[in-house]
């Protein structure tokens, strides 16, 4: 079966609050909860083809809002993004946000409920492991006795030292950056005066060596060290750093909670060499745990996928490129030139998708407005390989991402930083019912189409596991053929055989044909006095009969291509 990846945004998915404040806490705001993900939601998302689920923001993280009454303690606003706060400045890596539970004090027993309900709805559960950062005030108070907490025995009058966790600034004392309003201009606490008393200063997230980080660096979070000294790239692996141990403890404590796969924010950070030593260890406990790596450099894939990573990003190859023709820069022929670059042979590790938290909502003014022209790039991306495929939570549904909500600006993308809601989710929800009875007519019909792609995906021996065959070359003088906007595969099995055809062009509806190579017609076993029959199991829109010999000669009639792709499947 073929993996498909839903991100779920846990603090938003379940979020039935409808309003939507500037900055708002979350008493004006609203936040969902890992019980509002019930048996219903996840027996839907495993109906519309969905095999695992990425609860995202789970771990506790920095926070504008105070949970001292817990035992959790405060955060300074002035290193904190947004009123809820960034996922990916994790404060405690043995703990779950407080704001995901109806009741805090038991909210990791809410937590293993979910991930108890996951399993039971036939899913797998996903979880971010941010290991390049912390927090910029990091302290557990959920880690398990003996463990000693990240930079307790530091040596804070150096630089580096291969047994510390942080990389210092001696002498200096950090800097909140300048011109920061934590919160809004209506937003009061204690700690908001612009200071945060970090001395000595300690380097950044995204590696800046300067006590006073711009407002546009990670200056929330603090890099860990792994054992290479910043000054002169010397690797300093043995005896194995203690930053090491202390991740690979974490990774273990989540994998002995049924944890059954982590998506690794930036992976290529950290040095290949700890993911060698910490995956092999892991997978010597559950080897069938999948780690899947942000990646965005293609030199580093091969390097990281020989290190343990199952799957990496396809970030700089098919999602840009996508993009680019959606866009109109490129043609989509140019699907070619990718399957021949960095990717090729290692196609199947590689996952691919058209929104993720990181990127513009394909909905939005800022990509391509009208979710229903994400059908052909859609398509493509879940049918071009066998590797998987991901989807955001709200693409289904044409979720747009409009407005300002606080620290996320107006710039299609859905906060990770704030309380807000998710209009078009939240209809589709519909009060709990999670029938899509509020949605509108297009949007049931997008939805429909996401639907049906992800089932053929799970059903489908061709698309799962299947050979691939570009015919797009083949047809690029074909009359009627415009390699610009027209792209088409087949993918196969001894028995099973499915053409795949996508077009982008939204004003000439192709009236074509499509010829078979005769090296592919003899691999994927085709005869040329059988008859065959062509389906289109996407939409239904297509229907023919044709023999063998006509798949080479003169080719299958292509025309009234739907939204802008069909799947044929030849019985």
């Amino acid at each position: 079966m073929k993996i498909i990846i839903y991100q779920l945004l846990v603090r938003l998915f379940g979020n039935r609050n409808t309003r939507d404040a500037f900055y708002g806490s979350i008493s004006d705001n609203g936040c969902g909860k890992f019980n509002d993900i019930d048996a219903a939601a996840l027996r839907e998302l495993r109906l519309a083809g969905i095999t695992h689920v990425w609860y995202t923001g789970v771990l506790e993280h920095a926070t504008m809002t105070d949970y001292s009454v817990f035992g959790i303690s405060r955060d300074d606003p002035d290193v904190v993004k947004g009123r809820a706060g960034s996922p990916y400045a994790v404060k405690d890596y043995y703990d779950v946000d407080p704001d995901l539970a109806s009741s805090p004090p038991i909210r990791m027993r809410e937590f293993d409920a979910l991930v108890e309900r996951t399993r039971k709805a036939g899913l797998k559960t996903i979880i971010d492991f941010v290991p390049n950062h912390v927090a910029r005030f990091y302290k557990s108070d959920a880690k398990p006795k003996g463990v000693k907490d990240l930079g307790e025995d530091d040596d804070t009058s150096v630089v580096f030292d291969r047994h510390n966790n942080f990389l210092y600034l001696p002498g200096e004392r950090f800097r909140v950056p300048k011109g920061y309003n934590p919160g809004g201009d209506t937003f009061v606490h204690p700690l908001k005066d612009n200071n945060f008393p970090e001395y000595p200063a300690k380097v950044s997230g995204n590696d800046v060596f300067s006590a006073a980080p711009s407002i546009d660096d990670w200056f929330e979070t603090v890099k860990l060290n792994y054992g290479i000294d910043p000054r002169t790239g010397e690797k300093h692996f043995q005896p194995v750093p203690d930053t090491w141990r202390k991740m690979l403890d974490i990774l273990l404590f989540w994998t002995g909670k049924g944890i059954d796969g982590f998506r690794c924010d930036m992976c290529e950070m950290v040095p290949h060499e700890f993911w060698a030593f910490a995956l092999r260890e892991v997978k010597r406990v559950r080897p069938d745990v999948i780690f899947i790596g942000e990646a965005y450099s293609p030199a580093n894939y091969r390097k990281y996928l020989n290190a343990g990573f199952d799957y990496l990003y396809d970030k700089s190859g098919l999602y840009d490129l996508l993009r680019a023709v959606v866009e109109g820069h490129v043609g989509i022929d140019s699907v070619t030139d990718y399957l021949d670059s960095e990717i090729k042979g290692i196609e199947r590790h590689m996952i691919t998708f058209l929104e993720n938290h990181d990127e513009q909502r394909f909905a939005s003014r800022h990509f391509a407005g009208d979710p229903m022209r994400a059908v052909a790039p859609m398509t493509l991306a879940a049918t071009l390989h066998t590797s998987p495929v991901m989807i955001y939570f709200g693409q289904e549904v044409g979720a747009k991402a409009e407005g300002a909500t606080g620290f996320s600006g107006d710039d299609g993308r859905t906060s990770i930083f704030d309380y807000t809601c998710v209009p078009e989710i939240q209809r589709w929800i519909n009060g709990g019912k999670f029938d899509g009875a509020a949605l509108s007519d297009k949007q049931r019909e997008l939805r429909t189409f996401y639907v049906r792609l992800f089932r053929l995906c799970n059903a489908n021996d061709a698309v799962a596991n299947g050979k691939f065959a570009d015919i797009t070359p083949h047809n690029a003088t074909s009359p009627g053929f415009n390699p610009r906007h027209n792209y088409a595969f087949v993918r196969y099995t001894a028995t099973n055989r499915l053409i795949i055809f996508v077009t982008t062009d939204e004003h000439n509806p192709p009236d074509l044909r499509l010829r078979i190579p005769d090296e592919l017609f003899a691999d994927a076993g085709f005869s040329d006095m059988t008859l065959y029959t062509l389906e289109d199991i996407l939409f239904d829109s297509y229907r023919t009969t044709v023999k063998g010999v006509e798949l080479r000669t003169e080719g299958i009639h292509v025309k009234g291509v739907k939204h802008g792709a069909i799947i044929m499947v030849i019985r």
